[in-house]
Formats: structure tokens, sequence, C-alpha cells
């Protein structure tokens, strides 16, 4: 091969490639779009754990249920947290409710200044559509990897939001381009830190009991507003 040729080649892969990757995004996103717009209901079982880079190991591991529905135009999220110590969480209304059974003991806390983000960031990849995504993110796409056996399509968002950028520099999503849904998401934090969930028996649109989403409290539990 000439030289000419040759750079004529490597001109061609270079502007052929973002162009497929473009394609390949939108695609992904189409299917994002498609699924939420059928979605009601989602209840993938998760493993979640917190990397530390400076000490360079998992400082955390959190195990449960977590749950996804939608209520009018709001999704609503509550999580089941088993171990490493039995937590409930719940955000619905512009509100989370952090229960924590052994200490008897409610935190509340008023989102609805931040609901926008706190919804862009709970329901990425259950119920979001994918071009709604690109509302609140700059969406990459980076390649196809099998996660437990799945093709995913792996996305990398960097939040719009500068305040949102001060926490989380950017997203790895792996998504179920067959369901439009996440099967795995890793949230890396400006200081290096990331958080990698795992999500495993992915349910879709199937009835949730009404009782996941109330937190079973007595007249003896500590209520804390913040």
């Amino acid at each position: 091969m000439t030289i000419t040729l040759w750079l004529l080649h490597c001109f061609l892969l270079a502007t052929c490639a973002p162009a497929q990757s473009e394609n390949n995004l939108q695609s992904v996103l189409r299917e994002m779009d498609d699924a939420a717009a059928k979605f009601r209901t989602t209840q993938p079982d998760f493993n979640c754990t917190q990397y530390n880079k400076v000490i360079d190991d998992v400082t955390d591991t959190q195990k449960g249920k977590i749950y996804f529905r939608r209520s009018g135009k709001d999704v609503q999220m509550s999580a089941e947290i088993t171990q490493p110590d039995a937590k409930v969480l719940i955000f619905s209304e512009g509100k989370i409710q952090v229960y924590q059974p052994r200490m008897d003991q409610v935190d509340v806390y008023d989102a609805t200044a931040h609901k926008e983000e706190f919804e862009s960031f709970l329901v990425l990849g259950f119920g979001a559509g994918g071009h709604d995504m690109l509302k609140s993110f700059d969406t990459k796409y980076i390649g196809n990897e099998k996660i437990a056996g799945v093709e995913t399509a792996e996305l990398d968002l960097t939040p719009k939001s500068e305040k949102v950028r001060q926490h989380f520099a950017h997203i790895l999503l792996w998504i179920d381009p067959q369901r439009g849904l996440s099967v795995q998401q890793k949230l890396f934090e400006t200081s290096g830190d990331y958080r990698l969930a795992k999500y495993s028996d992915i349910q879709v649109n199937q009835k949730i009991p009404e009782s996941a989403f109330k937190l079973k409290t007595s007249n003896r539990t500590k209520i804390l507003n913040h």
C-alpha cells in the first residue's frame, strides 16, 4: 500500500468510526425509548460496591432489591437493603425517606428543589427514555460487552449540570438493548472513587405490592426531617 493510499485508508476509518458510533448510540436510545413507552414497573436484585481510590479497595457492599414504578408523570423508587444492615429507602413525590429498623428511625429529606436531578440518576436505565436522558447527560456509545451472559451496549454519560459534575465526573451504563434496561452502572466521583451497581433477576411490568412503597413503622419510630 502506498503512503497516499495508507493515509486515505486512515482518513476513512477516522471519519466512519464516529458516524458508526453515533448510529449505534441512536439505535440504543430508540430501544430505551420503546421500553420507556411500555414501562410500568421494574424490580431487580442489586449488588452495589463502593471503591475507594486512596486505599485501592472496596469499602462497602450493599445487597438487596430495588423497585421502580411509574405513577402519573413521576417514577417512584424503593430499595430494600438487606446487607450489611437492614435499611429501606423510598423516593416519591420529591421526598426521600430512609428507614433504619435497628435504630427505629426515619430520616426525611426534601428533594423538591432538585427533583429532576434525583430522578435523572435514580431511574437511569429503569423507565427513563433514551432521548430523555440526553437532556441531562452528554452521551457516548462505547461498544458492546457481555455482562452476566447478556449482550449489552456500554454508554458513557457526562452530566450537563455543573453542580452534578462537582460530585460525579461521569457514569458508565450497560444497557440490555432487548429490554432497554440497565444491567450494570458505574458512577465515578470527582475524587476517583466509584460505585458499581450490578442488577440481576430483573422483572419487568410485574405487579409490585403497595407495601414496597410504604415504611413499616410504629408510633415509637423517631422521625427526623432534614
